[in-house]
């Protein structure tokens, strides 16, 4: 079993920045792709980004645009998220995720079998 505990949400102008932490554990998060989604009030849970195990291999959602940039520290069990540039429509609970499964292309929310509670981000105009 993994626990996933997310942390750096809050209250933020349009144009500011975030860094978003998914702390990690029960299990060693090495072996598997790791993912960020966001929920916004009344709307699906939708993809943010991924990355593999190795940080070698990221994918992003089209509106990150470059703004955002996942990574990961094995050594401490831990994802990142960096927001920058960020806008009012950025708002919504963002929600670390751990995937188990290989071979998978982890943009869904059913390639995943672990969630953390999620923290919020609200950009303010």
């Amino acid at each position: 079993q993994v626990q996933l505990v997310e942390s750096g949400g809050g209250l933020v102008q349009a144009g500011g920045s975030l860094r978003l932490s998914c702390a990690a554990s029960g299990r060693t998060l090495s072996n598997y792709a790791m993912g960020w989604f966001r929920q916004a009030p009344g709307k699906e849970r939708e993809f943010v980004a991924t990355i593999n195990w190795s940080g070698s291999i990221t994918d992003y959602a089209d509106f990150v645009a470059g703004r955002f940039t996942i990574s990961r520290d094995n050594a401490k069990n831990t994802l990142y998220l960096q927001m920058n540039s960020l806008k009012p429509e950025d708002t919504a609970v963002y929600l670390c995720a751990c995937a188990a499964r290989l071979g998978l292309k982890y943009r869904v929310p059913s390639d995943y079998n672990y969630w953390g509670q999620g923290t919020q981000v609200t950009v303010s105009s």
